[in-house]
């Protein structure tokens, strides 16, 4: 794979447009304003990263995060545009120098797909049509769509967000730029490769032709055969994203887990600490005194961002270290995967104190078994109005459907991909709001 061929302003859905432009930003920053200011970027604000959303104190949720994530990944992105030009100097004429907004743009994306209340809401969407009512719809649809569905997932979900036509937008949709599509999707292969070992995918069936579109554009590594599911190599601006979602993952996890008093500060200290080693520790905690810092929220989110930029730093020094067999397609695991051995165990420290004290906490698990419930009550309800449109109550329900769903449609297939659709595009308390008034549990107040 090649830079000059990796990076192009093409847009998807656009591709033979010259449209007029008002103003000096790049097609690269319109992609990321076009983000910023859409519906489903905002509406991340209300839906949750990994605890329940805030109560009397504010922790991440799916916005706040992505925010984050688009921060420290164009911080990686820049240090890696530095770092390669200086071995390749002819590149500073190209669009290379913009890699830093790509990477953001693709970071903000990264979560859009995600249904209300996370993983757990991915599983009650899969589990309907796996194990629930949704079974019996099996033999009625398109097994390519049937393993989408029973595979349903949320990284696939925001590259169809992204590139779908929905009804009644402008365009079509988002009308991308390649690259940011392209650095977007993390598995960059087809749902037909989905399975119990690989539960990760890119793109779903529906939008296979999409992806193949923008691969073979860019020129990206084909590892399928010709008549097999598409497989690709990863997009190199892909490691650069996931480097930023790990970091922030796993380290903002932390910081909210104490503050939730999850975790005592002590543990917090040694999680964050142990990124350094003991020269550099000293120095931390020097730093913190002279600085006058005695509030220990302040001094977990001081150690907290010497930890961030040390792993960003790290992660940018190993993908220029291994440009080659990235751009090979050849490079193995992840960037965080790759760091030196103290930097590594630190990090997964953190995940096993992460699973231990976070992921298997009861605030943590009681929002999953509640999201749970909800969504799978959802798909029920709706599901049943797309099969039997004829009835009154399914055509009471329909009409809280968007204009943009295509419910009404003669096709099942379509009326229940709309389902999907508007039920995963939902906030967590638009979903909870949802549920209320359709089982009777609440009424509109005029």
């Amino acid at each position: 794979m090649h830079w000059k061929k990796l990076i192009t302003n093409k847009r998807f859905g656009q591709e033979d447009a010259h449209p007029r432009r008002h103003d000096d930003r790049t097609e690269f920053k319109r992609d990321y304003d076009r983000l910023i200011f859409s519906s489903p970027f905002r509406r991340l604000q209300n839906k949750t990263q990994v605890f329940p959303l805030p109560g009397s104190v504010f922790v991440h949720n799916r916005l706040t995060h992505s925010l984050e994530v688009a921060s420290v990944g164009q911080s990686l992105a820049n240090d890696v545009a530095q770092g390669i030009m200086m071995k390749q100097p002819e590149l500073k004429e190209t669009m290379f120098t913009e890699i830093g907004t790509i990477v953001a743009t693709a970071c903000l994306a990264h979560d859009l797909g995600n249904p209300p209340f996370g993983h757990s809401g991915e599983k009650a969407i899969q589990t309907f049509f796996s194990e629930g009512n949704g079974l019996k719809l099996k033999d009625r649809i398109d097994p390519d769509f049937w393993q989408d569905i029973t595979h349903f997932e949320g990284n696939s979900n925001a590259f169809r967000l992204l590139t779908h036509r929905f009804k009644g937008r402008r365009n079509g949709g988002f009308v991308m730029t390649y690259p940011t599509l392209a650095a977007m999707v993390k598995y960059p292969y087809a749902s037909a490769y989905a399975n119990e070992e690989h539960e990760k995918f890119g793109f779903f069936m529906s939008e296979a032709e999409y992806f193949r579109k923008i691969a073979d554009d860019l020129g990206l590594k084909r590892l399928s055969a010709e008549g097999e599911p598409l497989k690709y190599a990863r997009h190199p601006l892909v490691y650069l994203v996931e480097a930023a979602d790990d970091i922030c993952y796993e380290i903002m996890d932390i910081e909210d887990a104490f503050k939730l008093k999850l975790l005592t500060f002590e543990e917090t200290q040694e999680a964050l600490l142990g990124f350094f080693d003991e020269r550099t520790k000293n120095q931390i905690m020097l730093r913190i005194q002279s600085e006058g810092i005695t509030d220990d929220h302040e001094m977990v989110v001081y150690m907290r961002a010497r930890v961030i930029g040390i792993l960003e730093r790290e992660c940018a020094q190993v993908f220029i270290d291994n440009e080659e067999s990235i751009l090979a397609g050849t490079f193995e695991g992840s960037l965080i995967s790759r760091l030196g051995e103290h930097l590594s165990e630190a990090y997964s420290k953190c995940q096993s104190l992460s699973y231990a004290k976070i992921y298997r906490s009861k605030p943590v698990v009681d929002i999953e078994l509640a999201g749970f419930k909800i969504m799978a009550t959802l798909m029920e309800q709706f599901t049943e109005a797309a099969v039997h449109p004829e009835r009154f109550y399914s055509q009471q329900l329909m009409k809280r459907v968007s204009n943009q769903y295509d419910i009404e449609n003669a096709d099942l297939q379509e009326r229940i991909a709309a389902v999907i659709d508007y039920v995963s595009g939902m906030t967590d308390v638009y979903a909870l709001d949802v549920f209320e008034k359709i089982n009777g549990l609440s009424l509109p107040i005029v």
